[in-house]
């Protein structure tokens, strides 16, 4: 199998390798690896950022390379680099530097496709506990993330209550709904049911069109209606087809090469799972666990993660505070418009976690 550039910073990937490692299936892997980035001063408060589905460790980024959160980190920025040393890992099971479907198992020489263990999110939070450990880091000041991450940064919470003083959750909800199960279902079986998928083992991404439609169907989710119209507004690419339309065939096409399509499917089979409810007797119970603060955004029309579930979480905890982002980006708010919600964080991450 072959991407166009899956990493695409390759040159600059560093790695942490945890030792064995078992899931939460009780499969277990020897020598598992977590690329990962860390900027700012050694001796500074650690802060842990947690990414969202088709992201990566790469959340600053270099001045050639902007990370996906590079609005957002940095000198100055609200998540200060000279003030604060910031760390993101590529999850257990994604595809840019991490053990994960394409990487090769040590005894068959082969890549692991799908015969690589089901993840689930609480499978990533203890690997990156893991490699934070072989770090030496014992504790940080704050755990941070959207969507995805933010289904990290849940469970952060809870599987280690007493490693970090605040969390700080965005777009994501104490669970994945029905809704969100149904738009990933959709994506499932688009990139499944392609001939060219064959069981895992296609030659290349691609040659992957249920791949892209995928990336399309989610695209739809993550934007907004209103977003969508006031940027198109039924504009016209050609006299047969509309600029949307060209949008989300330029971003399906996208998604191949900077992604490995089994990986893919792992990631969206562990948002499914996303409860911290499970296993706790239920979401309201679990929530009474958190020792942190916890701070949690939502963002307008975000038709995955809503307002009135997260901040009814925010007000089941011990010490919660909720913050609401009026944009026109729904879901996809946590990536943009920094300065909207940025200066929130900072003035939470400057103050005296309150200690219950």
């Amino acid at each position: 199998m072959s991407l166009k550039n899956p990493t695409s910073r390759t040159e600059n990937l560093t790695t942490i390798s945890i030792g064995d490692f078992t899931f939460e299936s009780g499969d277990r892997l020897a020598d598992v690896e977590l690329a990962y980035e860390r900027y700012g001063p050694k001796d500074a408060p650690v802060i842990l950022i947690c990414h969202a589905l088709t992201g990566n460790q790469h959340a600053l980024g270099s001045e050639e390379e902007p990370g996906w959160w590079a609005g957002l980190i940095g000198k100055g920025a609200p998540i200060d680099t000279d003030h604060y040393q910031v760390i993101t890992f590529n999850v257990l099971g994604g595809c840019h530097g991490s053990t994960g479907p394409a990487s090769i198992h040590p005894q068959t020489k082969k890549q692991y496709r799908l015969n690589f263990p089901p993840v689930t999110i609480r499978d990533m939070v203890h690997a990156q506990k893991q490699a934070l450990d072989q770090l030496g880091i014992h504790h940080v000041q704050a755990v941070t993330g959207g969507s995805l991450g933010g289904m990290q940064t849940f469970e952060w919470g809870i599987l280690y209550p007493d490693f970090m003083d605040q969390l700080f959750i965005l777009a994501a909800t104490p669970y994945l709904s029905d809704y969100g199960i149904a738009f990933n279902h959709i994506g499932a079986r688009a990139i499944k049911d392609d001939p060219a998928f064959n069981n895992g083992e296609y030659v290349s991404n691609d040659h992957l069109q249920g791949f892209e439609i995928a990336r399309m169907a989610g695209m739809v989710t993550y934007r907004s209606r209103t977003l969508f119209q006031k940027r198109f507004d039924r504009k016209r690419r050609t006299s047969s087809s509309y600029d949307i339309q060209s949008y989300l065939d330029y971003q399906g096409d996208k998604i191949k090469g900077r992604f490995d399509a089994n990986s893919y499917l792992y990631l969206l089979e562990a948002m499914n799972h996303h409860d911290i409810g499970r296993d706790r007797n239920g979401w309201q119970k679990a929530a009474e666990q958190y020792k942190a603060d916890v701070f949690t955004i939502s963002f307008e029309h975000d038709l995955l993660y809503p307002y009135d579930l997260m901040k009814h979480f925010s007000e089941k905890v011990k010490s919660g505070e909720h913050y609401h982002v009026d944009t026109d980006y729904g879901h996809d708010g946590f990536l943009v418009e920094f300065e909207e919600w940025g200066k929130w964080i900072k003035q939470k991450l400057n103050q005296k976690p309150i200690k219950n």
